[in-house]
């Protein structure tokens, strides 16, 4: 696991989901002392920042595609919620 919070702006969103799902397993192993935990839950946190910044960005991308009347295609924007 990198040390530098700065490193995670780089990391991808797979490589930055791996790393959170691994830090959860260790935690929730329970093998950690304390103050590694806290330094491990700390980067795990930022990881999920940067995870749901890079989800939010992905879903303004999408279209939804779909036929006008007139029967050719057309792309709106996609409501998530």
């Amino acid at each position: 696991m990198a040390t530098k919070k700065d490193d995670i702006a780089k990391l991808s969103f797979e490589d930055a989901l791996g790393e959170l799902e691994s830090i959860v397993r260790d935690l929730e192993s329970g093998s950690r002392k304390l103050d590694e935990a806290i330094d491990a839950y700390e980067r795990g946190a930022a990881l999920k920042k940067h995870c749901e910044a890079a989800l939010l960005k992905a879903q303004t991308r999408i279209d939804k595609i779909s036929l006008a009347p007139d029967g050719t295609p057309q792309t709106e924007p996609v409501n998530i919620e």
